[in-house]
């Protein structure tokens, strides 16, 4: 008996209970650790056969409903900056193969997908306004309001956010706490590459209305947005707020105020003016709280 406990304590996988004798049956979140479903789910990304197993396709549905319950993220910040866990990222991507289309309804209206939406939001503690949709396997904090938007599989969002109307956040992106979507923000999603980061949008962020965050950009605490700034990891960054011009790529500094704009760029056919994005300035301490955060743009005389 030490023998097969040794064995499955350094296989840390469902294989292995069957393997040593052990008769399964589909485990709960509590029966195995974080590091045991990680070898788990890397085993099953390698060999993908594997999830013909009732008890692997468990161990991917821990990791989601892990996922959906908060206890564990796509990526995590830490003393030496984000961390992506890529092997929950793979779980997620494991987890549409062993799901079945399903049709099912919220109240008139009818859905047809393999993942269900999210449920009780009151004992969330979260505000859902018609016709906002969240997928099983995000999460969203305490204090939440959704207006009508769209939250995809993976992505987290911290308490006090709000997501505005027509916003959309993508597969895995990370959400802060305090921040504000405006309307028709588009945050991208990622699932593969499993090693690219997602989206992050840090503490006490302000997007405005129609702005584009895509190939994991990621903006730092206390940024504000102007209206219609579009970032990918190729959109030009530049601090013009003294008397040099600085550039920055693939993020956007803590407390900077940034607005769209353009550079000129020589192309085969001649020179054209190309989108970027502006900082201007950094906000003021009179714009911290997220009720003044349309402050921030206008102590510049920028649109929201």
């Amino acid at each position: 008996m030490a023998a097969k406990v040794r064995f499955i304590l350094e296989l840390g996988f469902p294989a292995a209970l069957s393997a040593a004798g052990f008769v399964f049956s589909p485990f709960k979140t509590h029966e195995f650790n974080m590091e045991q479903l990680k070898i788990a789910i890397e085993k099953i990304w390698n060999d993908r056969s594997l999830l013909q197993d009732a008890a692997n396709q468990s161990a991917v549905e821990q990791v989601v409903g892990l996922l959906d319950e908060g206890k564990l993220r796509i990526a995590d910040k830490t003393n030496h900056g984000w961390v992506v866990n890529d092997w929950a990222k793979k779980a997620v991507i494991l987890y549409f193969p062993t799901r079945k289309m399903e049709t099912f309804e919220a109240g008139p209206l009818e859905f047809h997908d393999k993942i269900p939406l999210k449920r009780h939001y009151a004992e969330l503690g979260v505000r859902v306004v018609p016709h906002a949709i969240a997928r099983y396997g995000s999460f969203i904090s305490k204090g939440v309001i959704l207006m009508p938007s769209y939250v995809n599989i993976g992505a987290w969002i911290g308490p006090g956010t709000m997501i505005d109307t027509w916003a959309t956040v993508g597969s895995c992106a990370q959400i802060g706490s305090n921040v504000h979507l405006s309307g028709g923000v588009g945050i991208g999603g990622v699932l593969e590459p499993v090693q690219a980061a997602p989206v992050i949008i840090e503490d006490d962020c302000f997007i405005g209305s129609r702005c584009i965050v895509v190939e994991g950009v990621r903006i730092e605490k206390e940024a504000v947005l102007g209206a219609g700034v579009v970032l990918t990891q190729s959109t030009k960054i530049i601090d013009v707020s003294s008397s040099k011009p600085i550039e920055y790529q693939g993020y956007i500094p803590e407390r900077s105020v940034v607005i769209p704009g353009s550079v000129a760029k020589k192309f085969p056919a001649g020179e054209y003016q190309v989108a970027c994005a502006l900082i201007i300035g950094k906000r003021k301490e009179s714009t911290d709280t997220k009720t003044s955060l349309n402050e921030a743009l206008r102590d510049f005389r920028i649109s929201v």
